[in-house]
């Protein structure tokens, strides 16, 4: 079982909008609640997971996803 980074799909959302976080070869990369992709570095992810997290955005859910790399 793959347990690295590039392993795993972070997905923060309400019930209106759901954005998602992964790591490709090239680094993070944000798929919009539209569908658009953008380039994010660790930092980046991690000012929208931590919020979420701690339950200062209420409402939000943060959700981890396993995907095996087969």
């Amino acid at each position: 079982m793959d347990l690295t980074n590039d392993s795993y799909v972070i997905v923060i959302g309400t019930k209106n909008f759901t954005e998602r976080y992964y790591r490709d070869k090239a680094g993070w990369l944000k798929v919009s609640a539209r569908g658009r992709k953008f380039r994010a570095t660790a930092e980046q992810v991690l000012n929208h997971v931590l919020p979420a997290v701690a339950g200062i955005k209420p409402n939000v859910t943060v959700k981890v996803e396993h995907r095996d790399s087969t």
